[in-house]
């Protein structure tokens, strides 16, 4: 297997897991709920006042109604690999305007050139098998001025199940995530002017490492890579994780940390009145 080929995204297993998580979705993703706030927050930083805005991997759609009620003049459309997910969508809230709903790849857009003043994504790049294929999309489908807005994960995180495996076996247990530095790269690559990209650091705390690999589970994250091992995992290596990732338990409880890369850039010609800052 070439070097770094184990960590490449299966997505017809993402897709199939994401499908199976859509119904209990919201109970356990309160991270990315968390994430999804303080994206939206930074829109009250910039003056724009979108037409029509893309909801890249929305999920059960709480980030398109909130778009909605922010933008009462616009269309937004939400798009999803998973249909089911998308179901949630349509029926979420009881608003008289509800987005369009479209199942597809982020790296083979079906949409027309130009069709977006805005691309909101949180917390989906980082399932994107070739960061410069998305971001040539999403460039392509913005119209001159328009945004990309976006949350993805950082190297750093599960940086402890990731240490933790490595100490029983040599299959990917973890997810791959690009450094911040490589993602504004992609962006300038594919012709986004003024990228700007910022990290910030959230722990979720949890009392045993098994109930963080019930929530992984139950929003879909588990393990989709190609370097995965194939069939059940026993229950001798199991433990060996487990009291591997015991290491890390302070004032009893385990922390599992995450690396939230914020990152924004424009399409070319953009006329920008305020840009978003780099947090402290």
């Amino acid at each position: 297997m070439a070097e770094g080929a184990e960590f490449r995204i299966d997505k017809r297993l993402a897709r199939s897991a994401f499908e199976r998580a859509a119904d209990r979705y919201d109970q356990a993703a309160a991270l990315q709920q968390e994430v999804e706030t303080r994206l939206l927050e930074r829109l009250d930083l910039v003056r724009l006042e979108p037409r029509r805005i893309l909801d890249l991997g929305a999920g059960t759609g709480r980030g398109s109604h909130a778009l909605l009620q922010r933008y009462r003049g616009a269309q937004v459309v939400a798009l999803d690999i998973a249909l089911r997910m998308l179901e949630h969508t349509r029926r979420r809230g009881r608003w008289l305007r509800r987005p369009l709903c479209a199942c597809g790849d982020a790296e083979r857009l079906p949409f027309d050139a130009g069709a977006f003043d805005l691309v909101y994504s949180n917390l989906m790049l980082q399932w994107c098998t070739d960061l410069d294929a998305a971001f040539a999309e999403l460039r392509r489908v913005l119209a001159p001025g328009g945004l990309l807005l976006f949350t993805t994960f950082g190297p750093d995180t599960l940086h402890e199940l990731r240490g933790a495996w490595s100490q029983v076996d040599g299959h990917t247990h973890v997810n791959a995530f690009l450094d911040m530095h490589d993602i504004g790269d992609a962006l300038l690559r594919a012709g986004f002017a003024g990228p700007v990209m910022d990290v910030e650091r959230l722990t979720v705390t949890y009392a045993e490492v098994r109930d963080l690999m019930r929530d992984l589970k139950q929003i879909g994250a588990h393990n989709v890579t190609a370097g995965r091992a194939r069939g059940l995992t026993g229950r001798r290596r199991l433990q060996a994780m487990v009291e591997a990732y015991e290491r890390h338990r302070r004032g009893g409880v385990l922390p599992a940390s995450y690396e939230i890369v914020h990152g924004h850039a424009w399409s070319p010609q953009a006329s920008v009145s305020i840009p978003l800052p780099v947090s402290p």
